[in-house]
């Protein structure tokens, strides 16, 4: 199913979605974002506000190539083989940088790494200087989002290449 957004929000539309897309986005799963090139990289990220928020900075291409081409693309799924799960968001929109957030980064990184922050590593210790040491946010504000449950059910025993199974 494909949702856009309407006055400049996806709003209530999302209910007719066949998952919890919101629930489904609040998970620490990896997307994969790709933009003009094309190139395709592997982020974490934040779902908040209708926008995915990426952690970037100076030490990253993605400032430079969102500000040649702000278009993109990012697919959030699942395919869990021993519950059946497979899952998928595609959304496609714009992106800018933005100045970073403390707040919102320790909200995304939480969902990673846990609520203790002494756990997390060091390269993700943001403190309140963050932006002075070249810090940033890609906001991705998807114009779209395609929503897809191709799910399926436990995969049965016997599908197992495991001579144990097929007994």
């Amino acid at each position: 199913m494909k949702f856009e957004r309407v006055d400049g929000r996806f709003g209530d539309i999302l209910e007719f979605a066949p998952f919890d897309v919101t629930a489904f986005l609040a998970r620490p799963l990896v997307g994969r974002l790709a933009t003009a090139g094309p190139v395709v990289r592997p982020v974490w990220f934040l779902w908040e506000d209708e926008n995915f928020w990426v952690i970037t900075g100076s030490w990253s291409r993605l400032p430079a190539r969102l500000a040649a081409n702000p278009r993109f693309e990012l697919c959030v799924d699942t395919c869990d083989l021993v519950t059946g799960e497979v899952r998928q968001v595609i959304a496609r929109g714009s992106g800018r940088v933005e100045l970073f957030d403390l707040e919102r980064g320790r909200r995304k990184l939480t969902r990673y790494f846990g609520p203790d922050q002494s756990t997390w590593p060091e390269r993700f210790s943001f403190t309140e200087d963050a932006n002075a040491q070249g810090v940033r946010w890609a906001r991705l504000v998807p114009d779209s989002l395609r929503v897809a449950d191709m799910s399926y059910g436990p995969v049965p025993a016997w599908t197992s290449s495991s001579p144990e199974a097929r007994e």
